[in-house]
């Protein structure tokens, strides 16, 4: 029986009755939001176990955890200067949520959230949505300068277009980014761990050819750890170069 690599992403209801009701749309509490509460768990319950103690002397699990602080204060510094660490709080929990969500979906029979549109375009658009709160809480009317590049007059009428449709089109190229990433890696695994269970069911020689797709997989998947923290990463960075935008207009402004 052929196995399909897309059946891992489809949403289901784990209960039948809906919780409830939006504008006479049924809700109900599905496979992705019960990895998303799996995901938001984990991370709560590492990140509060292994500081609790504070030692002087730290474990490797309380080394971990303030290798991640410093990692995200890092980020910030770097793309916002010292005025954003204040949004520490906002991208330490996008960075954790995202990374757990991803590495949580490498685990079998699990379900990897971040491999929804829907889930990774709510999460961009909060990220817009939030630039576009703070610049204007900063900036007032002057945060429409930012789609005003430092151009002739004549070139404004085609760069001010330019600029405001590219703007609006960051929740998409953000969430996809993730999204593709994540669906891309997981399909792959799935039509490899295939061939691996239709050529051992096979026998005979199918025995040692199964060999090399399985080697395969063992280097994708070690790819896609890899892949599960940069993709955090990048959607973490970008959402600091964002907001560093609002904050500071770019400098020329």
């Amino acid at each position: 029986m052929a196995m399909n690599p897309m059946e891992q992403f489809e949403v289901k209801p784990l209960i039948e009755a809906p919780l409830f009701s939006i504008g006479g749309h049924p809700i109900y509490f599905t496979n992705q939001a019960l990895f998303m509460l799996v995901a938001v768990g984990l991370a709560a319950l590492f990140l509060t176990l292994t500081v609790s103690k504070n030692r002087l002397v730290p474990t490797r699990g309380q080394s971990l955890a303030e290798v991640s602080y410093e990692f995200v204060a890092n980020m910030i510094n770097s793309t916002m200067g010292h005025d954003g660490l204040k949004f520490f709080p906002l991208i330490f929990t996008i960075f954790v949520f995202v990374l757990f969500n991803n590495f949580l979906g490498l685990v079998p029979w699990t379900f990897t959230a971040t491999s929804q549109i829907a889930i990774t375009f709510t999460l961009a658009s909060f990220v817009i949505l939030t630039m576009v709160v703070v610049g204007f809480m900063k900036h007032g009317l002057r945060f429409f300068s930012l789609f005003v590049p430092e151009a002739p007059w004549y070139l404004l009428l085609l760069l001010v277009p330019i600029e405001v449709i590219s703007f609006l089109t960051r929740p998409i190229s953000l969430s996809v980014r993730l999204f593709a990433n994540m669906l891309a890696g997981h399909t792959l695994l799935a039509v490899f761990a295939s061939f691996v269970v239709l050529m051992t069911t096979a026998g005979g020689i199918m025995y040692g050819v199964a060999v090399a797709p399985f080697a395969l997989i063992v280097c994708i998947y070690v790819l896609e750890m890899l892949v599960a923290f940069l993709q955090a990463y990048v959607f973490a960075v970008l959402t600091c170069i964002y907001l560093n935008e609002a904050l500071h207009l770019h400098d020329h402004h």
